[in-house]
This record gives structure tokens, C-alpha cells and sequence, in this order.
């Protein structure tokens, strides 16, 4: 499994996302990816209440933790690689977290426009 080059969507060197929880789908703490990455987990997220409540509805929990693969659960303020489709599906819906856009690998632009990125983005970038 060959990881994708470590670029941010801004053409740069892709900055870490999250260590405590730590995230990323190789859980590297940095939003990489390769070609078996299906879902897309290349988005670097800030979690909100209204974003957890959305994801556990359309079948994604991810604030109940779940030991027996090693998931803290995350609660608001965590960063995670979300697939870019459901960020995408969150933008569509009005409830679409911060980004940093830093942190949020390049290929999420196979899914998601970078405009709707930015509209996103956190300030502090």
C-alpha cells in the first residue's frame, strides 16, 4: 500500500491534523492516504456538537467510544481526517465543521471543491 504524496490542498507539505485523538488512516496523526483508502479520510476536521449528532444520524458514531478497536470517541473541539464525502454530505446539509485547511490532504479535492473548503476553513491558518 503505496501512501499518496503528503500534500495539503493549499500545494504545500500537509501539517499534522491530530495526535491526541489520534487520527488519519494510517492513525499517524496527518490526514494521508492511499489507493485502499476507500473512504476518503482526508479531511482535517474540528468537531462540533451539531456535527457528531449529524454523523451518528446518517450511521457514523463517532463520539461513543469503542474499545475493542482502540476509539476514545470524539467530543467537540477533537480534529479528525473525516472522509471527504461526509464532509461534503455535512456542507450539503448546513452542518459542516471547520477545516484546517493545512492539514487536509489534497486529495480531498477528488470530492470536494476547494471553494467549499475554504468557506470552512478555520482563521487561524
Amino acid at each position: 500500500m503505496e501512501r499518496s504524496p503528503s500534500r495539503n490542498v493549499l500545494g504545500t507539505a500537509l501539517d499534522s491534523c491530530s495526535a491526541a485523538p489520534l487520527t488519519g488512516y494510517f492513525r499517524n496523526g496527518s490526514c494521508d492516504t492511499c489507493d485502499t483508502d476507500h473512504g476518503n479520510h482526508t479531511v482535517c476536521a474540528v468537531m462540533t456538537a451539531e456535527f457528531l449528532a449529524f454523523s451518528k444520524y446518517v450511521g457514523n458514531d463517532l463520539s461513543t467510544p469503542r474499545p475493542e478497536v482502540d476509539f476514545v470517541g470524539l467530543k467537540p473541539g477533537d480534529r479528525w481526517c473525516l472522509c471527504a464525502g461526509r464532509f461534503l454530505q455535512a456542507h450539503d446539509e448546513g452542518c459542516a465543521p471547520k477545516v484546517n485547511l493545512a492539514a487536509t490532504h489534497e486529495r480531498a479535492l477528488d470530492v470536494v471543491p476547494i471553494e467549499v473548503l475554504e468557506a470552512h476553513a478555520l482563521a487561524e491558518q
